[in-house]
């Protein structure tokens, strides 16, 4: 199979095509090995490649043959590295599968490798030590976001048509608006996080994956979501399959229209015209779009300190466990300044205090939540702006404390974090593109909780209405080499 052939499917198509016979899954994994040694020097998303084990029976599941990767973090592969972009956890073998890493085999899905991360996932941008920048297909100087953004570059230049992806504050959908991608943040509950721990960051973090087409992150989520033995949170079953919901009519939702952020920061001219123009889209669907004022339960700065609280707790638990285990210390010579800083901060935060970050949450998760009573959905921006260059959010980064790095980080993404803490679905969905630049730019959808099956109608009649899936970055794997 050709890489201009390999690369015109979505995985849903490329599995068909092994479910009729007319390729194998050893052809679909010859061939994106191929894409990525085209593409991956240029972007450096995929920071370690691995043969394909059994190939699954064709036709077995409507993703069965597909290659596949993992981010380099919070789920684990028996045998394999898994390092949180860390040199702390840098040789970091896992001993067993997780849960969802046994969900991913049964769904047929070929794992070849493993993406680039920020350390800890601790970021929105992918720039860690360990193993250097991930590049921006869409412009190398750039930054394809984070904590995903190892998956997404690889998603966004051809390597594979799906890779795996988390999200505790936007880790999915920052990512898939910086590179013209899909991206859906599932519902607290929806899918496993263990069986190694019952919950990242206290309930914020969630497992899914980063896509060119609706129908194929429909096929994941149909495939990994469901509770495991033990799991703290539980998300209804869904009454029927993502994959026929997108077949499905949205009928004529209620929306409330959310331009300026919570912080108060401005809004680049370019991504407030792609939101309206999102909101004209659908009024000419026939959905009803207003203006809303959305109350998050507590003003913006302890919103930012609750969420500092419970991230950087837990990062003092991760490092110093990887530090024991691995005889290594907690010092410059393993951990990025950032890092050093929220883990110095973490110490001091008290239980008293870890108590009210978690009350905090709950003030949270009751004001966003009632807000899906009035309406259906709301829409914002997913980023306040266009992908920034390289190097942008080191700038002063060892001056900042971990209060001081965190509120950078929700500076530059403050529209996303809200639902992460709330528990409720959010999806990117590459609607627009920056004029001057070509860059793509992602607008969000949230829904109330366990409401996946209403982001997925919507998004697919939106998919229709103004395809993205035929655009292509500067880097992309089917394009022909020169002669």
């Amino acid at each position: 199979m050709e890489l201009h052939e390999y690369t015109q499917y979505d995985a849903v198509g490329l599995a068909g095509l092994v479910a009729r016979g007319e390729v194998t899954a050893a052809e679909l994994t010859a061939a994106a090995q191929a894409a990525t040694a085209a593409v991956n020097p240029r972007i450096n998303a995929v920071v370690e490649s691995w043969p394909a084990e059994d190939a699954p029976a064709p036709g077995s599941t409507p993703l069965a043959g597909v290659p596949f990767l993992i981010k380099d973090l919070a789920v684990s592969m028996r045998g394999k590295r898994v390092e949180l972009g860390s040199r702390l956890a840098a040789g970091n073998v896992a001993g067993q599968d997780s849960f969802l890493m046994r969900r991913l085999r049964r769904a047929g899905l070929v794992t070849l490798g493993r993406t680039a991360t920020p350390e800890f996932a601790y970021s929105t941008t992918t720039e860690p030590v360990l193993y250097g920048a991930t590049r921006n297909p869409w412009d190398l100087t750039r930054t394809p976001g984070g904590s995903s953004g190892g998956s997404a570059a690889a998603v966004a230049a051809g390597i594979t048509p799906l890779a795996h992806a988390t999200d505790a504050a936007g880790s999915i959908r920052v990512p898939a608006a910086s590179t013209g991608l899909f991206g859906l943040k599932p519902t607290r509950g929806r899918v496993s996080l263990g069986p190694d721990a019952d919950e990242v960051f206290n309930g914020l973090a969630v497992h899914g994956g980063l896509s060119r087409t609706v129908r194929d992150s429909a096929a994941l989520l149909d495939l990994i979501q469901g509770p495991e033995a033990g799991d703290p949170y539980f998300a209804e079953r869904p009454h029927r399959p993502y994959l026929e919901e997108i077949t499905r009519d949205p009928g004529r939702l209620r929306v409330g229209l959310v331009t300026t952020p919570w912080s108060g920061r401005e809004v680049e001219p370019a991504v407030r015209a792609a939101t309206l123009a999102a909101a004209r889209l659908l009024e000419s669907l026939g959905h009803r779009v207003e203006a809303a004022s959305v109350d998050l339960g507590v003003d913006w700065e302890e919103f930012v300190l609750a969420n500092a609280r419970l991230w950087s707790a837990n990062l003092v638990r991760w490092m110093d466990g990887l530090a024991a285990a691995s005889g290594r210390p907690v010092d410059g010579s393993t951990v990025e300044p950032e890092m050093l800083a929220s883990y110095a901060w973490g110490r001091t935060v008290s239980g008293p205090d870890f108590v009210h970050a978690l009350e905090v949450r709950n003030r949270v998760a009751r004001a966003v939540g009632a807000q899906f009573g009035a309406r259906d959905l709301l829409l914002t921006p997913t980023l306040p702006e266009i992908p920034v260059p390289l190097g942008t959010y080191g700038r002063g980064a060892e001056n900042a404390d971990g209060l001081g790095w965190l509120e950078h980080l929700f500076h530059r993404s403050p529209f996303t974090a809200a639902f992460n803490v709330a528990g409720t679905p959010a999806m990117s969905v590459p609607l627009g593109c920056d004029p001057a630049t070509g860059l793509p730019i992602g607008v969000q959808f949230a829904a109330g909780y366990g409401r996946e099956d209403l982001l997925f109608r919507l998004a697919a009649q939106l998919e229709k209405a103004a395809p993205w899936a035929d655009r292509r970055p500067a880097v992309w794997a089917g394009t022909p080499r020169p002669a």
